[in-house]
């Protein structure tokens, strides 16, 4: 029975060798990378059937040592001949512990190392290229067919017998077989079914991505073993698990072991024999008929489908588009025959050219041109200088400008889906499509705009102009898209030359400044001037004109006075000396002496007295502040 045993684990390891390097050229030749990965599974199988069977022969030469050492200790005459020490009786069983104590760690180690760092290196390798296109998938699904049938049959067959003769060594192998088999029927139903839905590809690398996730989970496993084989209790004569056998792969590859688990914790938990109860046998005996009755409730509910408002789906049938819908409730065949994909068509919907969107946003906030709104890029932007004499555009100080400048600007894009047919269908990757188109047309304008009137006034005229051409873009690969508005937003030159700028800036504005200034002084001069001439001529204008009519006034006075005098000379004397002597003593101190017939006496104080308002404030109160 021991031989057999062994012959058995010797044809699961030749099986596996056999299946994974078949398996291996297949995969790679058709491309499949699930298969790849499935035959990583067979060849660890593998390597953990080797270690399982060498342990095997390992402990029935151990077995046969000790069936001849019995034998031989029966003859009295030779019971002096084994009284040694017991390492140097039974050499088989040094080779034995040595194997187990040193080689099956170090074997889980590199079992380990091999799982874990297969997996990030096959995930790191998924990541890198995209998936092909598989080559003759009906063949790959045929021959991957057969392998899980060799696979289950010598795995079910290897986990009976372990199972039946309690054989240790035979079950990590053994259930390598049955998770092997049952990842070959995996591939082969992930093939079938992208070969159906017309997504094989995709599906391929999302079942290959799956198996990778298990395996690094596997790798775990059997790290966690190892830490806990360096701190579990030895107990003499106690049988252990092999390190290298993994749990989750014996859960994988026999299922009906759940069962067993669940009927086993139940019974320790309630304290009584649950699984004997009916409940439990109904249970286990139509478990098949519940998972499928569940799993065909699961399938009937993907008939239903719900469009959300401003959505609108579009059913596909084998990959083939059938109809549009409308939001609301709608019904389809089931997964994987119908399917539906959703649209945001009433949704505006934004892509940003020439810029990539901050993950800290700059809003509320004050942003120079010397910090980077976002991540941005460069685009080229005509300069139009003036030409000099000889009809050269030069700058300021005489150096010949660059015909380019470089421009940093935020060009948001806008667009709604008008057509979701063209939309989803026409063209691959309809957005990335739509970007791509913008930022060409946004290159092929600017290169053709003045630098310094994109920055100033030809913003607007920009972003209309730029809607338009996008628009023509569009239609003319049939994208069902409209483009609702083009925005130029943070144009500035790059954050690097923005100081140098800023300089050149200052400096126009500085020189117009100072134009104005001397404008404003010369118009200020000019009027001034022209107000104090004209205030010289109105002077002398009216002083002339008051001198011709004093002349002409003290003329007539002459001619008047002569008839008034030949009239009456002494009236005419008297008035005059009367006239003379109020024009005389006008301004001064004048008294009058009424009375002629007495004796007084004048004094006269011709002193100037104060006046009157001087005297009043100085008598005037001072208020305290």
């Amino acid at each position: 029975m021991e031989r057999k045993i062994q012959s058995n684990g010797m044809i699961n390891l030749l099986a596996m060798l056999l299946v994974g390097g078949a398996g291996f050229g297949l995969a790679r030749y058709t491309h499949a990378r699930s298969g790849t990965v499935a035959v990583v599974f067979i060849a660890l199988g593998a390597l953990v059937a080797l270690v399982s069977w060498f342990q095997m022969r390992l402990e029935e030469r151990e077995r046969l040592e000790k069936l001849e050492f019995e034998e031989l200790t029966r003859s009295a005459s030779s019971s002096a001949l084994f009284n040694r020490g017991e390492t140097e009786v039974f050499p088989a069983q040094r080779s034995r512990e040595q194997f187990e104590r040193f080689l099956v760690p170090a074997f889980s180690v590199l079992l380990c190392l091999l799982q874990i760092g297969g997996g990030l290196f096959l995930w790191n390798d998924l990541s890198k290229v995209l998936a092909p296109s598989l080559v003759e998938p009906t063949v790959f699904c045929g021959l991957f067919g057969v392998f899980f049938i060799i696979l289950y049959v010598l795995g079910k067959y290897s986990t009976g017998l372990a199972k039946l003769q309690k054989v240790r060594l035979l079950r990590p192998g053994a259930t390598y077989l049955l998770l092997s088999a049952i990842l070959c029927l995996v591939v082969v139903l992930t093939i079938g079914v992208g070969v159906v839905t017309m997504d094989m590809p995709l599906m391929d690398l999302y079942v290959a991505r799956a198996l990778i996730v298990l395996l690094v989970l596997v790798g775990v496993e059997t790290l966690i073993n190892l830490i806990l084989e360096l701190y579990r209790p030895r107990v003499k004569g106690k049988v252990e698990r092999p390190i290298y056998e993994s749990r989750l792969v014996s859960l994988l590859g026999q299922p009906e072991g759940l069962i067993t688990t669940a009927r086993e914790t139940l019974d320790y938990q309630f304290g009584f024999k649950v699984s004997d109860t009916w409940g439990f046998h109904v249970l286990e005996k139509y478990i098949g008929w519940f998972i499928l009755a569940q799993g065909g409730i699961l399938l009937l509910s993907t008939s239903f489908v719900f469009i959300d408002a401003g959505q609108q789906g579009v059913q596909e049938r084998f990959g083939k588009p059938l109809a549009v819908w409308g939001p609301g409730p709608h019904l389809k065949m089931p997964w994987p025959v119908d399917d539906v994909y959703r649209y945001a068509t009433e949704q505006i919907q934004t892509i940003n050219v020439g810029f990539e969107q901050d993950t800290n946003p700059t809003a509320g906030r004050a942003v120079l041109w010397t910090v980077n709104h976002n991540k941005e890029e460069n685009f080229l932007v005509a300069n139009r200088q003036k030409a000099n004499v000889d009809g050269i555009p030069t700058n300021a100080n005489g150096s010949v400008p660059p015909p380019v400048s470089l421009l940093t600007v935020s060009i948001p894009v806008q667009f709604q889906v008008t057509n979701l047919e063209q939309w989803a269908y026409i063209n691959e990757d309809p957005v990335g499509l739509l970007e791509h188109l913008s930022t060409s047309e946004v290159v092929r304008y600017l290169v053709s705009v003045d630098f310094q009137e994109i920055m100033s006034s030809g913003r607007w005229e920009a972003g209309v102009t730029l809607r338009d051409r996008i628009q023509a873009r569009a239609d003319e690969h049939q994208m069902g898209a409209k483009i609702v508005f083009v925005g130029l937003q943070d144009i500035h030159p790059p954050s690097k030359v923005a100081p140098d700028y800023e300089k050149v800036v200052s400096a126009r504005s500085i020189k117009e400044a100072d134009i104005l200034s001397a404008t404003a002084e010369a118009t200020r001069s000019t009027n001034q001037a022209s107000a104090q001439a004209f205030e010289t001529v109105s002077t002398a204008q009216a002083d002339r004109k008051q001198r011709e009519v004093s002349a002409v006034a003290q003329a007539a006075l002459f001619t008047n006075q002569i008839p008034a005098y030949l009239a009456a000379p002494a009236v005419y004397t008297h008035r005059a000396y009367l006239q003379t002597l109020t024009h005389s003593i006008t301004n001064a101190r004048t008294y009058l002496l009424l009375t002629t017939n007495t004796q007084d006496v004048v004094i006269l104080n011709l002193e100037d007295k104060i006046r009157k308002d001087i005297l009043n404030d100085l008598t005037a109160p001072v208020k305290s502040k």
